[in-house]
């Protein structure tokens, strides 16, 4: 079973990832690995902390000789900022008057509720691993499953939909998504280069005004085969794996499969897609002539593109802050500041990558199973043979 988790503080020395479960023989390309980092930076309307940082992926374990081994894999991202908190976040006891605390929670962060819970006086500890810059970590291991589902021949990639009140309104073809993957300028991902534009007009009015700024992105993984998933238990069906996955991204408040928001208010007639029979290339001769299912139908993956949205609510930290409590006094106060970025709808897309990459990975993995590359590309093409002569 593949299995994966993170460690490591905002502004800590580095974050740490690690994934156990990847088959032995695994190329692994550092460059690809980076890039993805990388990606995750870009962005109209990201702040200063990525001015700083330039993100690298530190394989410690479970890769020699550019090929996975087997054995669990630990990954180490330098926090470059460390430098102007060591003295303020130290591991040991240290200067308390040097403690940087966050006297007043921000709303819609989770700051007080994560107070509460742990019992802290502030919310410093609490910013620190609630931030999204645990998602680096888990970017950094999506690119490891990406890898991996490259060698099965699936693709994920993300695009911006909608930023603020601008919004591309048809579905964007896997053509046009790809071309967004080379570009070096990524502005705001968005494939309609019309609509990228007024959504980066949308980013620069909440920036004169101290605001930020939220919107919606969406995964596409092409190439998926049907039958990852199930429809047996609960929690093995896929939608319910992805929507968790993605909703697990820092500010990701809502996650839709398909045309899931629009197919609640239509007719039956006019959501569900048409089945067909015909020669065509695919994993079976079976077509449909759309996709609202989002290539998901009954918990298990049907042929067709994954597509996957994710809702993202406006950063919680506004440089004009909303009112909020001392956590001392009581008393009524702004809410406290902490350098932050003003729309990062591009950046979280590339997290939500990564997390669909990772509970892909994870299902063809119990699907096909194998301890080498060999051995689960030889169980993988035997299962494309049956679904060709089915």
């Amino acid at each position: 079973m593949l299995r994966y988790y993170t460690a490591g503080e905002s502004h800590g020395e580095c974050l740490i990832a690690f994934l156990s479960g990847l088959p032995a023989g695994l190329k692994i390309d550092q460059e690809f690995v980076d890039r993805e980092l990388w990606r995750r930076q870009q962005g109209y309307g990201r702040g200063g902390r990525m001015k700083i940082e330039r993100d690298h992926a530190h394989i410690l374990s479970g890769v020699r000789h550019g090929l996975t081994i087997g054995s669990p894999i630990s990954v180490q991202i330098e926090n470059r900022d460390w430098k102007n908190w060591q003295e303020s976040l130290p591991v040991g006891e240290g200067d308390p008057a040097k403690h940087r605390r966050v006297a007043s929670p921000r709303p819609g962060h989770a700051d007080l509720a994560g107070a509460l819970k742990y019992n802290f006086s502030e919310a410093r500890y609490v910013l620190e691993r609630a931030s999204a810059r645990e998602s680096a970590a888990r970017v950094a291991i999506g690119a490891l499953a990406k890898s991996f589902l490259r060698e099965l021949g699936i693709r994920v990639l993300s695009h911006v939909v909608a930023t603020g009140g601008v919004s591309v309104e048809k579905e964007v073809p896997w053509e046009r998504i790809e071309t967004l993957y080379g570009k070096e300028d990524v502005l705001l991902n968005c494939a309609d280069p019309e609509a990228e534009q007024r959504m980066k007009e949308e980013v620069d009015k909440v920036l004169k005004t101290g605001d930020s700024l939220g919107g919606v992105f969406e995964v596409v993984a092409r190439n998926v085969p049907p039958g990852l998933g199930t429809y047996a238990q609960w929690d093995e069906r896929l939608d319910a794996m992805l929507a968790a996955a993605v909703m697990s991204l820092q500010a990701v408040k809502a996650v839709e499969i398909g045309a899931g928001v629009t197919a609640a208010f239509s007719p039956g007639s006019a959501v569900h897609d048409e089945i067909g029979y015909s020669a065509r290339e695919g994993f079976t001769a079976f077509s449909r002539t759309r996709n609202h299912a989002g290539g998901i139908e009954g918990g298990v993956s049907n042929g067709e593109e994954i597509r996957v949205r994710g809702y993202l609510k406006p950063i919680s930290t506004l440089r004009r802050p909303l009112q909020s409590v001392d956590f001392a006094t009581r008393e009524p106060v702004k809410a406290a500041y902490e350098r932050s970025d003003v729309c990062v709808v591009p950046a979280a897309g590339v997290a939500a990558e990564a997390m669909v990459a990772l509970t892909l990975a994870k299902c063809a993995l119990q699907k096909f199973g194998g301890d080498s590359m060999t051995e689960t590309c030889r169980n993988y093409r035997g299962y494309c043979e049956q679904l060709k002569h089915y």
